[in-house]
């Protein structure tokens, strides 16, 4: 999950055009209606395999300083609700990137919710 205060919106997925020699977490770059806009792998950035679903993922844009970045996910739920009161560290049981890119967590109904700390997730390595 990601705070809806630093979503601009969500659209489907954008023809992109690779970046020669960006981060490899980059997936290339969209155009949005004229404005260019860097689109990162979140399953990458993660360390987790790439999708092999036959949906297209969709964008997250996220607001920056620097203008809107978007994020690469499988798929958009619902708006939820989190009481500050439920969240909790990260479980025990998350390593690597996705221990370092996770800021809190929430048991959310039968489930728990991942809350990703999008400036560490926005913040890549300048080239490969």
């Amino acid at each position: 999950g990601v705070g809806v205060s630093n979503v601009q919106e969500v659209v489907r997925f954008q023809a992109m055009t690779r970046v020669p020699k960006a981060a490899r977490d980059v997936r290339g770059l969209i155009n949005l209606r004229g404005q260019i806009v860097t689109a990162i792998d979140l399953r990458s950035r993660l360390g987790m395999p790439s999708c092999t679903g036959e949906r297209p993922p969709m964008n997250v844009l996220l607001r920056t300083i620097d203008g809107p970045v978007s994020l690469l996910v499988d798929q958009i739920e619902d708006v939820l609700e989190v009481d500050e009161d439920t969240l909790e560290k990260p479980p025990d049981n998350l390593v690597g990137a996705t221990r370092e890119l996770i800021r809190s967590a929430s048991k959310q109904k039968g489930r728990i919710l991942l809350i990703l700390d999008t400036d560490k997730a926005l913040d890549l390595p300048a080239t490969r």
